[in-house]
């Protein structure tokens, strides 16, 4: 039943410091570690120990090297996330049904708890999205600002790790159906219909009622779920 305990190797402990120090807020997105040398001196290991770990930080996107500058803690540590995601993702041969039922369990609560926290100047924000969705006449652009006033409300939620796999999600969607978002936008009777669905998404949250949002959202997820899979199918 039992299996034996293994020793980790240095470098990995390195690693669990330095992700420990990210996650207590001791090291900051943009903070710059110590020289190599330093970091042997204070965690009392070998330099070559230290190399192996900072070449893993970076690998997954923790670290950012700058030629003659240093180590660096990632500004985009989120944009990272897409990445480990995706391989698994594909190596276990997911579907995209997949995919846009993850999205529409993360938006669903997400809109609901933006109802919540929503701000006088989120609101005015939501507003201005919306003109800008309405008034767009060109397909890229409706897209582009679609998935903006998505994020935005993910923002308001004020939840980091919603935004992060929402983005995620929003990146492997790609890898299925390329250009989908400009697809759906091209049919004038889906396009006013999710502008319509927008609309209600953004009153309720205006409203502050929760369990509207998220009806509203999931009624419009469904709406985009069907879409993507009839384009696919159609390909």
């Amino acid at each position: 039943m039992f299996k034996p305990i293994k020793q980790k190797k240095v470098y990995q402990h390195v690693i669990e410091q330095i992700q420990n120090m990210i996650i207590s807020g001791q090291l900051k997105k943009g903070d710059k570690l110590p020289a190599e040398r330093d970091l042997s001196e204070q965690l009392g290991v070998s330099r070559a120990s230290i190399r192996e770990a900072l070449r893993a930080l970076e690998i997954i996107g923790l670290l950012e090297s700058k030629q003659g500058e240093g180590n660096f803690i990632r500004d985009n540590i989120g944009n990272s996330f897409f990445e480990p995601l995706s391989v698994m993702f594909l190596l276990n041969k997911g579907k995209k049904e997949e995919i846009l039922e993850l999205r529409k369990m993360i938006e669903v609560e997400t809109a609901a708890s933006a109802a919540t926290k929503i701000t006088n100047n989120d609101i005015e924000e939501l507003k201005d999205l919306m003109k800008r969705l309405e008034n767009a006449t060109d397909e890229k652009d409706s897209a582009r600002i679609d998935k903006e006033l998505h994020y935005k409300i993910a923002q308001i939620a004020d939840n980091s790790l919603a935004m992060n796999l929402l983005n995620a999600i929003s990146s492997l969607m790609e890898l299925f159906i390329e250009n989908a978002r400009e697809i759906i936008m091209e049919r004038s009777e889906t396009r006013n219909l999710l502008i319509d669905q927008h609309q209600t998404i953004c009153d309720a949250l205006i409203e502050k009622n929760a369990i509207k949002a998220a009806e509203a959202m999931r009624e419009h997820l469904n709406t985009i779920n069907r879409s993507m899979i009839n384009i696919k199918n159609e390909d």
